[in-house]
Order: C-alpha cells, then structure tokens, then sequence
C-alpha cells in the first residue's frame, strides 16, 4: 500500500492527567519517531502537531504562524528534547521545551511555568 497520501495528526486528549502521554506526547514523537528513528522528517512532525490538528478541528487562527493567528509556539532543542514523564511520574514537563508562547504570552520561560493561564477552551468551528 502507497502511504505517501496518507495524513494522520497527532494530538493528545490528556483526560485523565495520569498517563505519561498527557504531558510528553510532542517531545516524544520529536524524539523517537523524529530523531532517533528517522520515521518522520521534523518539518513532517511539526506539522502533524500543528497545521494538520489545526485543520481537522476546523480552527481556522491556529496552527500556521501567521500574522493574526493567535501565537501559540514552542521552542525546543532538538539535541536535548526528550519526554521524561512516567507512569509513576506522569506529571513532568519534558526536557528541551525552554519556551512555550500560548496566545501570545510566555507559559514556560526556561523550562519553568511562568503561572501564565492565556489557554482558552476551543471549538470545532467552520
């Protein structure tokens, strides 16, 4: 079977706040998927976690940076980016995520949560 069509986004749902995936599912696709294993290309990946999710959801100012989409971005190191959370342990922030901007405002600021809450429910819109 030809793959090369085929779009698949990742996201995670992070309900239950007590798996490992609810807070380190990017970093470890980045790591593994992206730079340990060469399954995907890092300009692949970053889309699966971005335009690609964006779109399925039909959020039409995110996603893309782009001037007047809201500037939700994350910074990251590829040499040190790397999920951490376990199942004992699943509430800590992966390694090599020094910066994360959501609507704008700076929620992680070297690797620490700055106590910024700009996130915001968001609906399927069309």
């Amino acid at each position: 079977m030809d793959n090369s069509k085929v779009s698949l986004q990742v996201m995670a749902d992070a309900l239950s706040m007590k798996n490992p995936r609810d807070w380190g599912t990017y970093a470890r696709i980045l790591r593994k998927y992206v730079l340990d294993e060469g399954v995907l290309t890092m300009e692949e990946a970053v889309r699966k976690m971005t335009s690609l999710p964006a779109r399925f959801l039909g959020l039409q100012d995110r996603g893309i940076v782009r001037e007047g989409f809201w500037a939700d971005l994350v910074v990251f190191d590829p040499d040190t980016v790397k999920n951490v959370a376990t199942y004992g342990e699943p509430c800590l922030f992966p390694k090599g995520i020094p910066y994360v901007l959501v609507n704008g405002k700076l929620a992680i600021d070297e690797g620490k949560h700055t106590g910024a809450l700009a996130g915001k429910v968001l609906r399927y819109s069309t």
